[in-house]
């Protein structure tokens, strides 16, 4: 497994327990975390959950995105242009955040897409790997397709997550993690 080493002691961004652990490269990513990812296939999503600045009204994007389904959590972040963390079941959005004094906590509701997911079944996972010729390649991405034409792709928005709820751009290699 490729990690770089940088879950060292504490707790990342205030998130009591959590740890990222990094990865670079799809096909590390698939050997790590493909089964699991595969075992979402058929799974309900019941919430997404976003670390939330009170203060700022706005979604901390350099925090994990969390992913409630029955019987599974995943937790997932991107870092710089090329780094990844999948952890599941880490994250209890329950227990308060403490950083630097801000006001955050973990907020369901924050992205009106995201809600409209909520409840439907996962019908597919795909790792989306960016090939658009730049700084960013190389980049991997994480697809979740549910039924009613639903998809949710938590990408790397250069050193941050971003989220899009559209097929994919044509400048992404698409991978089927394996079991």
């Amino acid at each position: 497994m490729e990690t770089d080493g940088r879950a060292a002691a504490g707790d990342y961004l205030g998130i009591e327990g959590y740890r990222p652990q990094f990865q670079r490269g799809v096909d590390a990513i698939a050997r790590s975390h493909g089964s699991r990812l595969l075992d979402l296939v058929g799974r309900g999503l019941n919430r997404g959950r976003l670390l939330w600045d009170a203060e700022s009204g706005t979604w901390v994007t350099d925090a994990p995105v969390v992913l409630e389904f029955t019987g599974a959590q995943l937790e997932v972040q991107h870092n710089a242009f090329d780094e990844l963390s999948l952890t599941w079941d880490r994250i209890d959005t329950a227990r308060p955040v403490d950083f630097l004094d801000c006001d955050r906590g973990w907020r369901e509701g924050a992205l009106e897409r995201l809600v409209a997911l909520e409840g439907r079944t996962v019908l597919d996972v795909e790792l989306l790997e960016w090939r658009g010729g730049d700084m960013a390649d190389g980049s991997v991405a994480v697809s979740l397709i549910f039924g009613a034409g639903g998809r949710l792709t938590i990408f790397n928005a250069l050193d941050e997550n971003g989220v899009d709820f559209d097929p994919p751009s044509l400048a992404y290699r698409t991978c089927r993690p394996a079991g």
